[in-house]
Protein backbone atom coordinates (compact mmCIF):
# COMPACT_ATOMS: atom_id res chain seq x y z
CA UNK A 1 0.00 0.00 0.00
CA UNK A 2 1.74 3.36 -0.86
CA UNK A 3 1.27 6.03 1.65
CA UNK A 4 0.80 9.79 0.26
CA UNK A 5 3.56 11.69 2.15
CA UNK A 6 4.08 15.56 1.89
CA UNK A 7 7.61 17.16 2.11
CA UNK A 8 7.71 20.01 4.97
CA UNK A 9 4.96 18.20 7.24
CA UNK A 10 7.48 17.45 9.82
CA UNK A 11 9.56 19.96 12.08
CA UNK A 12 12.01 17.05 13.24
CA UNK A 13 15.51 17.11 12.52
CA UNK A 14 17.07 13.61 12.44
CA UNK A 15 20.50 12.83 11.56
CA UNK A 16 21.92 8.80 10.73
CA UNK A 17 25.48 8.38 10.94
CA UNK A 18 28.37 6.14 11.82
CA UNK A 19 31.57 6.39 12.92
CA UNK A 20 34.84 4.31 12.64
CA UNK A 21 37.32 4.47 15.23
CA UNK A 22 40.50 3.63 13.59
CA UNK A 23 41.21 0.92 16.41
CA UNK A 24 40.86 -2.62 17.56
CA UNK A 25 39.05 -0.67 20.59
CA UNK A 26 36.40 0.21 18.56
CA UNK A 27 33.27 -1.44 20.18
CA UNK A 28 34.84 0.47 23.46
CA UNK A 29 35.20 3.99 22.06
CA UNK A 30 31.60 3.65 20.40
CA UNK A 31 29.84 2.64 23.32
CA UNK A 32 31.87 4.79 25.95
CA UNK A 33 30.87 7.84 24.04
CA UNK A 34 27.20 6.60 23.44
CA UNK A 35 27.53 6.29 27.47
CA UNK A 36 28.61 9.47 27.90
CA UNK A 37 26.52 11.89 26.34
CA UNK A 38 23.09 12.92 27.82
CA UNK A 39 20.30 12.35 24.79
CA UNK A 40 17.72 13.13 27.36
CA UNK A 41 16.27 15.68 24.81
CA UNK A 42 16.71 13.59 21.83
CA UNK A 43 14.50 10.17 20.01
CA UNK A 44 18.21 7.84 19.63
CA UNK A 45 18.34 4.16 18.22
CA UNK A 46 21.72 2.20 17.78
CA UNK A 47 22.12 -1.06 15.69
CA UNK A 48 24.45 -2.91 14.28
CA UNK A 49 24.90 -0.32 11.38
CA UNK A 50 24.57 3.50 12.90
CA UNK A 51 22.77 5.56 14.83
CA UNK A 52 20.02 7.76 14.98
CA UNK A 53 18.87 10.67 16.90
CA UNK A 54 15.63 12.69 15.95
CA UNK A 55 14.41 16.09 17.47
CA UNK A 56 14.77 19.78 17.48
CA UNK A 57 17.46 20.85 15.31
CA UNK A 58 19.57 22.10 18.26
CA UNK A 59 19.31 19.22 20.22
CA UNK A 60 20.24 16.89 17.36
CA UNK A 61 23.74 19.02 17.01
CA UNK A 62 24.28 19.18 20.42
CA UNK A 63 24.30 15.35 20.69
CA UNK A 64 26.22 14.71 17.48
CA UNK A 65 28.70 16.74 17.94
CA UNK A 66 29.08 15.70 21.55
CA UNK A 67 29.53 11.98 20.52
CA UNK A 68 32.06 12.66 18.18
CA UNK A 69 34.31 14.43 20.05
CA UNK A 70 33.79 11.80 23.18
CA UNK A 71 35.41 9.52 20.18
CA UNK A 72 38.39 11.68 19.43
CA UNK A 73 39.16 12.58 22.45
CA UNK A 74 42.02 9.88 22.78
CA UNK A 75 43.58 10.94 20.02
CA UNK A 76 42.55 7.49 17.90
CA UNK A 77 42.27 8.08 13.89
CA UNK A 78 38.07 8.60 13.79
CA UNK A 79 35.66 9.40 10.89
CA UNK A 80 32.36 10.10 10.93
CA UNK A 81 29.84 9.78 8.12
CA UNK A 82 26.44 11.07 8.49
CA UNK A 83 23.50 12.86 7.10
CA UNK A 84 21.46 15.10 8.14
CA UNK A 85 17.71 15.39 7.42
CA UNK A 86 14.47 18.14 7.90
CA UNK A 87 11.17 18.26 6.38
CA UNK A 88 11.71 14.24 5.45
CA UNK A 89 7.68 13.14 4.10
CA UNK A 90 6.48 10.80 6.78
CA UNK A 91 8.51 11.92 9.80
CA UNK A 92 6.29 11.79 12.54
CA UNK A 93 7.49 9.77 15.18
CA UNK A 94 8.67 11.25 18.37
CA UNK A 95 6.95 14.37 18.27
CA UNK A 96 7.15 14.96 21.95
CA UNK A 97 10.93 15.88 21.63
CA UNK A 98 10.28 18.88 19.92
CA UNK A 99 8.62 20.21 23.16
CA UNK A 100 12.40 20.24 24.51
CA UNK A 101 13.60 23.39 25.63
CA UNK A 102 16.83 25.05 23.80
CA UNK A 103 19.27 24.39 26.72
CA UNK A 104 22.31 21.99 24.94
CA UNK A 105 22.87 19.27 27.62
CA UNK A 106 26.11 18.96 26.12
CA UNK A 107 27.41 21.84 25.51
CA UNK A 108 29.67 22.50 28.62
CA UNK A 109 31.16 18.55 28.95
CA UNK A 110 32.01 19.16 25.09
CA UNK A 111 33.67 22.57 25.19
CA UNK A 112 36.57 21.24 27.47
CA UNK A 113 37.21 19.35 24.36
CA UNK A 114 39.61 20.39 22.10
CA UNK A 115 40.03 19.05 18.48
CA UNK A 116 40.76 19.99 14.50
CA UNK A 117 38.96 18.32 11.74
CA UNK A 118 38.34 18.03 8.51
CA UNK A 119 35.23 17.80 7.11
CA UNK A 120 33.81 17.38 3.91
CA UNK A 121 30.01 18.13 3.43
CA UNK A 122 27.00 18.86 0.56
CA UNK A 123 23.86 20.25 0.81
CA UNK A 124 20.62 19.58 -0.78
CA UNK A 125 17.72 21.47 -0.71
CA UNK A 126 15.08 20.14 -2.23
CA UNK A 127 11.64 21.24 -4.21
CA UNK A 128 12.78 24.39 -5.46
CA UNK A 129 14.15 25.36 -8.83
CA UNK A 130 17.06 27.61 -7.40
CA UNK A 131 18.59 25.18 -5.44
CA UNK A 132 22.22 26.00 -6.12
CA UNK A 133 21.70 29.69 -4.88
CA UNK A 134 20.77 28.08 -1.74
CA UNK A 135 23.65 25.98 -1.46
CA UNK A 136 26.43 28.65 -2.57
CA UNK A 137 24.96 30.99 -0.06
CA UNK A 138 26.23 28.66 2.36
CA UNK A 139 29.33 28.32 0.51
CA UNK A 140 29.83 31.90 1.34
CA UNK A 141 28.38 31.67 4.78
CA UNK A 142 31.28 29.28 5.68
CA UNK A 143 33.93 31.35 4.03
CA UNK A 144 33.03 34.30 5.58
CA UNK A 145 33.05 31.82 9.14
CA UNK A 146 36.31 30.92 8.31
CA UNK A 147 36.34 27.45 8.21
CA UNK A 148 35.90 26.84 4.36
CA UNK A 149 39.17 25.89 2.70
CA UNK A 150 37.95 24.82 -0.83
CA UNK A 151 35.61 23.24 -2.85
CA UNK A 152 36.08 19.60 -3.62
CA UNK A 153 33.71 17.49 -6.56
CA UNK A 154 30.53 16.66 -4.67
CA UNK A 155 31.25 18.73 -1.81
CA UNK A 156 32.72 21.24 -0.06
CA UNK A 157 35.47 20.76 2.57
CA UNK A 158 36.10 22.59 5.81
CA UNK A 159 38.93 22.80 8.51
CA UNK A 160 39.71 24.22 11.67
CA UNK A 161 38.45 23.81 15.26
CA UNK A 162 35.43 21.09 15.82
CA UNK A 163 33.12 23.59 17.87
CA UNK A 164 33.65 25.88 15.06
CA UNK A 165 33.44 23.39 11.90
CA UNK A 166 29.91 22.07 13.90
CA UNK A 167 28.80 25.75 14.50
CA UNK A 168 29.12 26.32 10.82
CA UNK A 169 27.19 22.69 9.97
CA UNK A 170 24.44 23.73 12.04
CA UNK A 171 24.20 27.27 10.89
CA UNK A 172 24.62 26.17 7.53
CA UNK A 173 21.80 24.11 7.89
CA UNK A 174 19.21 26.21 9.45
CA UNK A 175 19.86 28.98 6.99
CA UNK A 176 18.76 26.55 3.85
CA UNK A 177 15.51 25.75 6.45
CA UNK A 178 14.86 29.23 5.85
CA UNK A 179 14.42 29.18 2.19
CA UNK A 180 11.20 28.15 0.05
CA UNK A 181 13.27 24.59 0.26
CA UNK A 182 10.78 21.73 2.01
CA UNK A 183 12.84 18.98 2.63
CA UNK A 184 16.99 19.95 3.18
CA UNK A 185 19.46 17.22 3.39
CA UNK A 186 22.75 17.49 4.23
CA UNK A 187 25.53 15.11 4.14
CA UNK A 188 28.79 14.95 6.44
CA UNK A 189 32.13 13.19 6.42
CA UNK A 190 34.33 14.13 8.85
CA UNK A 191 38.08 13.16 9.71
CA UNK A 192 39.89 13.81 13.23
CA UNK A 193 43.45 12.69 14.07
CA UNK A 194 44.84 11.53 10.74
CA UNK A 195 48.27 10.13 10.19
CA UNK A 196 47.55 11.12 6.40
CA UNK A 197 48.93 14.68 5.90
CA UNK A 198 46.25 17.14 5.08
CA UNK A 199 45.98 17.77 1.03
CA UNK A 200 45.83 21.83 0.22
CA UNK A 201 46.07 24.14 -2.38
Amino acid sequence: MQENFLCGTSEITGCRFSIYPMTDRFAEVIFSALKEVDTSKVWMETDDVSTCVRGRSIHVFDVVKAIYLETVKHGDHVVFNGTFSNGCPGDTAGDAYLAENEERTNEESAAGISQEVAVQFALYPMGIPDYMNVIMDQVGFAANRGTFTKGVHYASRLDGDAHAVFKTLEDAFENCKKSDSTHIVMTVNMSANSPSKKEAE
